[in-house]
């Protein structure tokens, strides 16, 4: 398998290539040059397979040969062992026709698990395959740190930053992030919010000069393939339980960076039956925005219930874009720049696409933007009718998922993408009890934090010492040299 840049200017790569890279040289994110499809018959055929055993059939397509067929069935295998349920990814009714499909049980208790006990793995027999270190540079709108810290702690190879925004993530987020232990972990509080954090990731991947010599920088944000590539699992797993691929089955996800949908519009792509796929968004909706009245504009970011969607820049959304413009790589990057999402652009009021590609876009998605009384209405709902305790973001993704159903006779998968008990301001202002947090979390809050706020002003500066003191001394930790600089 071969992988392109979304923005054209750079040579093919394979898997372990893009793996490491995470973002092109040319600011563009990779995409597989051709997708594996999939027949009806062959689909049919995975009806009765576990979990990891329908995620290998899924994705070694995309890896080939690049890692042997014994080694990768391992990794996957470890990276689902420490899932509570035996399902991975249960699938529970809700309501009529409409189910839960349950993303939580990992072991950071959020669906970015499915991704990141993988993607560590990989990265750990990689690595030592080519007797490499690198260093792990990530953004955070709260689930994916923690996912990200937990995947990649316990390697001797890799030393890991994470950058989340100061006070704009949940409690329980924020101590899963800041009290892993580990002298390869470390954990920036930004002044700023998530859009701020992933700014510094991109600008740092487009020019790396300040890294020593020896080491490159690897993505764990949605931005690296390999994470996009375990999401699309998941749909395939929900779809066979509801009879798929003899019949249809929609989905609405509650989404921010664009990776989670991404990922079921692959699968789609790749021969699944999918009926609808909905956008749920909070007040933060420009993606809703885009598809409901073609209208791409950057607005003021607004904090809410649900801090893993408080996003404006969504960057997975480039790689939607890419087939949208015909895989055009430089018609791409022009319209990129004109939002302002390449440094030094000047940002256009608004943007749209031809009538004809909004028209593509309206035959892929639905959407819908949910604020947060209507989240709170929602848990407070379904707690009522059903007892169960829906989290911020999954009760957004039910009310959208009901407001733009297009047929009732489909069945309707709503995407549970966290644990309730981690957004316990949410869950009060709905009027529930906050369920407990699971037994290997419930003394979290008696753990020592470690990280340091830093303000976004000091950008350059923090990350040229950061990765200079990895080059130094490993033992030494970053925070001492950002408190001089501040």
């Amino acid at each position: 398998m071969k992988y392109i840049s979304t923005r054209g200017a750079c040579p093919e790569q394979n898997f372990e290539e893009v793996l490491l890279a995470g973002m092109a040289p040319d600011g563009g994110l990779y995409v597989p040059a051709e997708l594996p499809q999939f027949t009806v018959e062959e689909i049919r055929s995975w009806k009765s397979l576990r979990y990891p055993e329908l995620a290998l059939k899924i994705i070694t397509p995309f890896i080939g040969d690049e890692i042997e067929a014994g080694a990768l069935r391992k990794i996957i295998e470890e990276s689902y062992e420490g899932f509570d349920d035996p399902d991975v990814a249960p699938l529970n009714a809700l309501n009529q026709n409409e189910w839960l499909l349950e993303l939580y049980h990992g072991p950071t208790l959020a669906f970015k698990d499915f991704a990141l006990q993988v993607l560590g793995r990989l990265l750990d027999h990689v690595l030592r395959k080519n007797d490499q270190r690198v260093v792990i540079l990530g953004a955070t709108s709260g689930d994916t740190g923690s996912a990200a810290l937990e995947g990649c702690r316990h390697s001797d190879r890799v030393d890991i930053y994470i950058l989340h925004p100061h006070q704009r993530v949940s409690d329980v987020q924020r101590k899963q992030m800041t009290t892993i232990a580990g002298d390869n972990v470390f954990n920036l509080a930004v002044e700023g919010n998530f859009d701020d954090c992933q700014r510094l990731v991109k600008a740092a991947f487009a020019d790396q000069g300040f890294l020593p010599s020896d080491r490159q920088l690897v993505a764990v944000n949605s931005i690296n393939w390999a994470r996009i590539m375990m999401q699309i699992v998941y749909y395939f797993s929900a779809a066979l339980k509801l009879g798929g691929p003899d019949q249809a089955v929609s989905f609405s996800v509650p989404t921010g960076n664009f990776g989670d949908i991404y990922a079921g519009y692959l699968a789609r792509r790749m021969g699944l039956p999918i009926a609808q796929l909905i956008v749920a968004t909070n007040e933060n909706d420009i993606l809703h925005r885009f598809i409901s009245r073609n209208e791409y504009v950057l607005s003021e970011l607004t904090q809410t219930y649900s801090p893993s969607m408080d996003i404006l820049i969504s960057s997975n959304f480039e790689r939607y874009l890419f087939d949208l413009f015909a895989r055009d790589g430089a018609e791409l990057a022009e319209f990129m720049a004109s939002l302002g999402d390449i440094p030094g652009a000047v940002n256009q009021a608004t943007l749209s696409v031809s009538e004809q590609q909004w028209q593509q876009v309206r035959a892929c998605f639905d959407s819908a933007s949910v604020d947060d009384e209507t989240t709170c209405d929602v848990i407070a709902e379904v707690f009522a009718s059903q007892g169960i305790v829906l989290d911020p973001h999954t009760a957004g993704g039910v009310k959208a998922g009901r407001l733009c159903n297009q047929d009732t006779a489909v069945p309707m998968v709503m995407l549970a993408t966290a644990h309730p008990a981690k957004f316990g301001d949410a869950i009060a202002a709905a009027g529930v009890e906050l369920p407990a947090l699971p037994r290997h979390l419930q003394n979290l809050f008696d753990k020592e934090e470690r990280y340091t706020v830093i303000a976004n002003n000091f950008y350059r500066s923090i990350i040229i010492i950061l990765f200079t003191s990895v080059s130094i001394d490993c033992s030494v930790t970053i925070f001492g040299y950002v408190d001089i600089m501040l």
